[in-house]
């Protein structure tokens, strides 16, 4: 694909990955609409147009994608970057909790998916690129609901990526390791703690603070996606971050006992 006159939208573009993202695409030629869900409290970008959209919404979505084919044309990339942390034990989130971040974080993937699709289909061509996580293939302790919508993209994304490459589409994942963003202070806190899980907790909360403080700057997320944008043979998945890439690498070299033996490590839990 190549970058004259192409349109990218990127949602959760007022703040960390989706900002530097926006930012990167128009560099690299794009017309970027960023959106969030209000996006007066931001100021855009040089060269980013910002729009309010609302992923869990059906009524937005459809409004959002409709304004910017009215504008512009034609949408060539769509960014899925929009989500929400979690915080807690499995069993410490709500039935009703867990439905809620799945309709960000998995269900917006997938309204925004299903408003371009038609369009893409169309016109022969477009990518869409979903920010799933080094949580979308490893697991994660205490990060258990948000682990599962990551897992719940990666294969909503690997599936429809075959169902709809036959007509110019490809739908690709960018895996993004730990980033230096406000990513824990976005996070949903369970709604049911149990006092069980409390020591388990602040570990996580102490790793989570020092693994982003250490962490990625978004630039390097923002530079995989804009490749997975414009890569003429584009990788299905690409990790994002030198903490997802030496991960990646040991997931798929150890047996599985080792690598269960890294996890436990890594989250500073007991053998």
């Amino acid at each position: 694909m190549t970058t004259a006159q192409q349109v990218a939208l990127v949602t959760g573009a007022t703040s960390g990955i989706g900002k530097a993202a926006a930012t990167a695409l128009v560099a690299a030629g794009f017309e970027v609409i960023g959106t969030g869900r209000n996006t007066s409290r931001s100021t855009a970008p040089a060269g980013v147009t910002y729009l309010d959209l609302d992923v869990t919404s059906d009524e937005s979505v459809a409004s959002a994608v409709e304004q910017v084919i009215d504008r512009f044309g034609h949408i060539d990339v769509l960014v899925n970057n929009a989500g929400v942390g979690s915080t807690g034990a499995g069993e410490e989130f709500s039935i009703a909790q867990t439905q809620g971040i799945f309709d960000v974080n998995v269900y917006g993937v997938m309204r925004m998916t299903k408003a371009v699709l038609p369009h893409m289909r169309d016109q022969g061509r477009g990518r869409i690129i979903n920010v799933s996580s080094l949580s979308g293939f490893v697991p994660s302790p205490f990060m258990t609901v948000y682990v599962a919508t990551k897992h719940a993209v990666e294969g909503y994304s690997q599936s429809l990526d075959h169902e709809v490459r036959e007509y110019g589409v490809r739908v690709l994942l960018v895996e993004p390791g730990p980033i230096n963003t406000p990513f824990a202070g976005h996070s949903v806190e369970a709604d049911s703690p149990m006092p069980l899980y409390a020591a388990g907790r602040r570990n996580y909360d102490e790793l989570l603070t020092q693994n982003l403080s250490s962490g990625d700057d978004p630039s390097v997320v923002a530079k995989v996606i804009v490749a997975a944008a414009t890569d003429r043979n584009p990788r299905l998945r690409r990790t994002a971050g030198t903490t997802a890439m030496t991960i990646n690498t040991v997931h798929r070299v150890a047996p599985a006992r080792v690598f269960d033996r890294v996890i436990r490590r890594f989250n500073r839990m007991p053998a």
